[in-house]
């Protein structure tokens, strides 16, 4: 079965947005201007403005000529492209694949997506009448091109689903400007006496071709089919979702849980099915009020455990606000890696069960504190205190070497050692006072030095002598003196970490 598109035209975008926000001007001729050089043009009328003869692009002033009493807003936000691509993903809860066009327009490619509905006539009342709710003058078709669903969503007169195969009957009695092409085409058209397409859609291409230019034909082409038109969705669609609409609004927190443990079961079976396991997924709640509620969750190892994902979608649950009842459920796979079976060590224990309870654990208390606050380091096989350690998102991932226990080392590095005041004996003994931010400290205990050689391997420069102290306050912090004592310049002192 080939591909079946829905084309969506909004007359009067602009003018129903202002309506919605204000009722008030439901009745009053309306519209929106723009500048354009030293004047002012209209950008897009209201059904009222239309009727009395006011069209897009004529001068604001010749406007307020014939409607004295028009309502005007000036655009200066080029609010249609951003208007219309919200509105854009907000229709990708019918189909994932949605393209804008232009700035009053969309496309959605709805293939595979109809039956959920009932069948294409009832999506196309589904989609229209909801768009209608929500304060929008909207006419739609369908179609197996984009070229003859825009056609008939804006001219035709009869019904706006097309059967496939039947593309060129649907377009017969419209006008040329019904194919897209370039309007001084279509004027050369209407001049030959080819006021619809019946009266020229036959004629040989080479003969269209001298009349009305390549790109002409080349549209005409794609209106029927025979050439491949580009279809640019909003935003691209995930690999691995799973979508569950309800017959009746959900608004339980018990209905919740039933649609996301379902949606779980789908789609770690697929996952599963192809050796994958999910890391980062997120859940998005459609409301009928339009509204989009997302939560997301993280796991530190691919996991397709349904009970244990289930449990951390659980904790955000509280999250998500029903209103007047969310209608669609989608889950979306953001991040997936291949499965990790049984790990044979994991942060060196001997039990693959315990690692995965491990994993669990720390998965739930990410999904408590947030992300972000639970990190996993593993040595380096370095000198330097800062490039011994690193950050790892993995937790099944096995270190190179093993942790160096014969030295203390503080519970927090800083990234970059701090300068700080130092009085002390010389030469190679510890501070007896230092100020650190504006704070002095006196020192009571002292260990060290510990001399850290650079890498000369990496980088040139001076050594490091480190020492462990014990202020006054019984607060422990790592200090060290840059290269050898020298009674012709000053030493340099950082300090570099804090003890417990």
């Amino acid at each position: 079965m080939g591909s079946r598109y829905l084309s969506i035209w909004f007359p009067c975008l602009l003018t129903d947005w202002k309506r919605v926000r204000r009722p008030e001007l439901a009745s009053v001729p309306l519209v929106f201007a723009d500048k354009s050089g030293n004047r002012m043009v209209i950008s897009s009328v209201s059904g009222e403005a239309a009727a009395m003869g006011i069209s897009p692009g004529m001068p604001l002033a010749d406007a307020r000529a014939i409607l004295p009493e028009l309502e005007v807003v000036e655009n200066q936000g080029f609010k249609a492209v951003k208007l219309l691509r919200h509105i854009g993903r907000w229709a990708i809860r019918y189909a994932p694949l949605v393209m804008m066009d232009g700035e009053d327009g969309l496309f959605i490619d709805i293939s595979g997506c109809t039956h959920l509905w009932g069948g294409e006539r009832a999506y196309f009342k589904a989609v229209i009448l909801r768009l209608r709710e929500l304060g929008y003058h909207a006419r739609g078709a369908i179609s197996d091109t984009m070229g003859v669903a825009w056609a008939v969503s804006r001219y035709g007169r009869v019904s706006p689903i097309v059967a496939s195969g039947k593309e060129l009957d649907a377009l017969m009695g419209l006008p040329p400007m019904a194919l897209r092409i370039d309007p001084v085409a279509c004027q050369k058209l209407v001049k030959l006496g080819l006021v619809s397409i019946a009266s020229f859609i036959s004629m040989p291409r080479s003969v269209l071709r001298r009349r009305i230019g390549e790109a002409s034909v080349s549209r005409i082409e794609q209106v029927l089919g025979q050439q491949q038109e580009l279809f640019v969705p909003i935003q691209e669609p995930v690999v691995y979702s799973e979508r569950l609409s309800s017959m009746e609004p959900i608004r339980t927190k018990k209905g919740i849980e039933i649609a996301i443990e379902s949606l779980l079961a789908a789609l770690c079976k697929k996952l599963a099915s192809e050796g994958m396991g999910l890391r980062h997924a997120v859940l998005k709640c459609f409301r009928v009020d339009g509204k989009e509620i997302s939560v997301a969750i993280g796991t530190s190892i691919s996991s397709v455990h349904v009970p244990h994902l289930f449990k951390l979608f659980e904790l955000k649950i509280d999250q998500i606000e029903p209103r007047l009842g969310i209608e669609l459920f989608v889950m979306d796979a953001l991040q997936v890696e291949e499965l990790k079976l049984a790990q044979e060590a994991f942060w060196k224990r001997e039990q693959a069960g315990e690692d995965q309870q491990v994993s669990e654990l720390l998965d739930r208390i990410s999904a408590k504190v947030g992300a972000g606050v639970v990190h996993r380091y593993l040595p380096l096989p370095h000198h330097w205190p800062e490039r011994s350690v690193r950050v790892v998102a993995d937790f099944s991932e096995s270190p190179v070497m093993g942790w160096r226990t014969d030295r203390a080392r503080p519970v927090q590095l800083l990234a970059v050692p701090e300068a700080i005041q130092v009085s002390a004996p010389i030469p190679d003994y510890p501070p007896m006072v230092f100020r650190y931010r504006g704070v002095l400290h006196q020192v009571k205990k002292a260990d060290g030095p510990e001399r850290i050689e650079r890498e000369w391997w990496i980088e040139e420069g001076e050594h490091r002598d480190y020492y462990s102290v014990e202020d006054e306050h019984g607060k422990r912090y790592w200090l060290f003196r840059s290269g050898h004592y020298d009674a012709q310049r000053r030493s340099g002192w950082f300090i570099h970490g804090f003890f417990a």
